[in-house]
């Protein structure tokens, strides 16, 4: 027995010794290892497979824990409104994510995958976020450091659902209004947008002064890894068509569309997503000049480049006609993770089949692993993979919707404040004896906040999240014996009849995303034109657009007594009565061109035929009413 004891001892001991070893020699598990030996040390061990499995991201319900084990999946994500359930906590998510994430860390190597949402607005896809004008209202704002901590309030919320990557921001340069996707810009102009960028280290946190440039750097468990997209000139294609072609020749290309992604990458940008459009005809999600060539070779970014949704099936017509090839172009144009999201063994198989037939050689795949495996270094997802309740608290704080409010108020661009003989209407009375809140979108949180709102295309009234309608908001604001009489759609007669102080209309757009927001003629739908014309008959009136873009108001304006432009503000309506009533002065400034017809489009600053209805800049100013007591 004794023999039999020392022997097995001796066995474990052998074993013991072994196991230590191989732990010792694995480098990437070692966050005390500089991020390129831990890349190379896993890059070693790394099957083609397992490569390949980590360029995949799957869409979350199409994807279970084992398959993420089995194939070891790279990234998941939410598509629009794609989550664990109506209405949904913070708890939820994070059980949702963490269980996906169990199943990367069980396979072979454990190699954790990164999760990644459209947190465009605030974390716009989940119940009870904070949700913050959409980025044209921000750049009406001028405010780079307002969009920092904007960033950073995000990046918390997403944090609080167990994410970590969220596909913001968008830094396309919208020339043309009639583009769905233009509330998404921050402005027609690249400086404009160029600021903005500041959004970036409020997302993943502040780069470091010794930092090389063109890294990816992520600092922090309440930070998350950004994405500035769409790669490149998907603000600029003809009539403004989403997915089109942008016709422009290479100087135009670098100065207008491309100078926001210099400072994104100077500023650390994890990934950079690539265009569904063209330019001058090539798909951008074919093209090996621009995103190998320019991006990653002149621009030196080192992080991952993503595609679009099935954006690899759109290089053909009709998309996925013929997917090998979709797959070859796009990953040897330089694609590095493709979001496919309802199929990976197809993807995988066809990608397989090309590196093993020498057709895409095996130093593009190794390229592709060793960014997305920095990105995942960087974030410290090796280290803390799961997400805990930490942040659970911070999900539509106070604080968040403090900030959301102060961008609000902003945002807000004052188009007109009375005629010129007349006294200014603006900023109104608290007291009055009774006042008329009319229009579609005075008391529809949904229509205010606009697409990507717990949906893709957005929704339309009061029950899908929290937050404070412009109603509820003047409610708050005027004096209690002030009496308030809302009507959407009020004919004339009612209102001559009622002997109202002054009436607030809002009006505008309903909510889109996409191409489901092209639009040739930008008008305003009814009831909203006869709201303006039956109320502002009857008594001094100001409008509120509520609008993800300028739209046709020039046949209205002369019955109009103050005009402002709210864009698309979010869950925060308060911010837009701080400044109707004076707590706060108007100070937001057009962000872009507000045409007087659709036949001028596209019309921007500098172009010899600009004649706007207001120039990009515009914006009448008030001082706030001081409150004497």
């Amino acid at each position: 027995m004794a023999k039999v004891s020392v022997i097995w001892v001796g066995l474990l001991l052998v074993f013991g010794l072994a196991a230590m070893g191989e732990a010792a020699s694995e480098k990437y598990k070692d966050p005390k290892q500089p991020i390129n030996i831990r890349i190379r040390d896993l890059m070693n061990r790394m099957t083609l497979a397992e490569k390949i499995g980590q360029m995949v991201q799957l869409e979350r319900a199409n994807a279970t824990p084992e398959i993420m084990k089995d194939f070891s999946i790279g990234s998941l994500l939410s598509g629009g409104g794609s989550g664990p359930g109506i209405q949904a906590t913070a708890e939820d998510w994070i059980n949702m994510v963490n269980e996906f994430q169990k199943g990367s860390l069980s396979s072979r190597l454990g190699i954790p995958m990164i999760y990644g949402i459209d947190a465009v607005h605030g974390h716009n896809n989940v119940y009870n976020a904070t949700i913050f004008p959409h980025n044209v209202g921000l750049g009406a704002t001028r405010d780079p450091e307002l969009v920092k901590r904007i960033g950073a309030a995000t990046a918390i919320e997403v944090r609080a659902t167990g994410i970590s990557y969220a596909f913001a921001p968008c830094i396309a340069v919208c020339r043309d209004p009639r583009w769905g996707r233009c509330y998404e810009s921050y402005s027609e102009d690249p400086n404009i947008v160029r600021a903005m960028t500041e959004i970036i280290p409020g997302l993943q946190g502040e780069i470091p002064a010794n930092s090389r440039k063109g890294v990816p750097y992520v600092n922090g468990k309440d930070k998350v890894a950004a994405c500035a997209k769409h790669f490149v000139g998907d603000g600029g294609t003809t009539n403004g068509i989403n997915e089109n072609n942008t016709v422009i020749d290479r100087h135009g290309l670098l100065s207008i569309h491309m100078p926001a992604y210099y400072s994104s990458i100077i500023k650390g940008v994890a990934t950079v997503m690539v265009s569904y459009s063209s330019w001058n005809g090539k798909k951008m999600h074919a093209n090996h000049e621009l995103v190998t060539g320019f991006l990653k070779n002149t621009l030196q970014f080192r992080g991952f480049v993503i595609s679009d949704w099935q954006g690899i099936d759109r290089i053909t017509s009709p998309p996925h006609a013929n997917y090998t090839y979709s797959v070859q172009a796009g990953v040897q144009a330089g694609i590095d993770m493709v979001m496919l999201p309802f199929n990976h063994t197809e993807f995988i198989d066809i990608l397989t089949n090309l590196v093993e037939s020498n057709v895409i050689p095996m130093s593009r795949i190794d390229d592709a692993v060793r960014r997305i495996l920095r990105v995942k270094f960087s974030m410290g997802l090796f280290e803390n993979p799961l997400a805990d309740l930490s942040f659970v608290d911070q999900l539509g704080s106070q604080a968040h919707r403090d900030l959301a409010r102060e961008a609000v108020r902003k945002s807000l661009v004052l188009l007109k404040n009375g005629d010129e003989a007349d006294a200014p209407l603006l900023p109104l009375p608290k007291k009055a004896n009774k006042i008329l809140v009319a229009g579609t979108h005075a008391h529809d949180l949904g229509y205010q906040c606009g697409g990507w709102t717990i949906t893709w295309q957005g929704l339309s009234g009061n029950n899908h999240t929290t937050g404070t309608t412009i109603l509820s908001a003047i409610s708050a604001a005027v004096d209690p014996s002030t009496e308030i009489v809302f009507t959407e759609n009020p004919d004339a007669e009612f209102v001559k009849s009622n002997n109202f102080s002054y009436a607030v209309v809002v009006i505008g757009e309903p909510p889109y995303a996409e191409t489901a927001g092209d639009s040739l003629n930008l008008t305003i739908s009814e009831p909203g034109p006869s709201t303006i014309t039956n109320v502002c008959s009857g008594v001094k009136c100001v409008v509120v657009v509520i609008s993800g873009r300028p739209v046709v108001i020039q046949p209205y304006l002369s019955s109009i007594h103050a005009l402002v432009a709210a864009w698309l503000p979010g869950t925060e309506g308060q911010g837009v009565t701080d400044v109707l009533f004076g707590d706060y002065g108007f100070t937001g400034k057009l962000p872009r061109t507000w045409f007087k017809t659709v036949d001028q489009l596209p019309m921007n600053s500098g172009d010899p035929h600009y004649d706007p209805l207001f120039p990009i800049g515009f914006g009448l100013t008030t001082q706030p009413i001081v409150a004497s007591y």
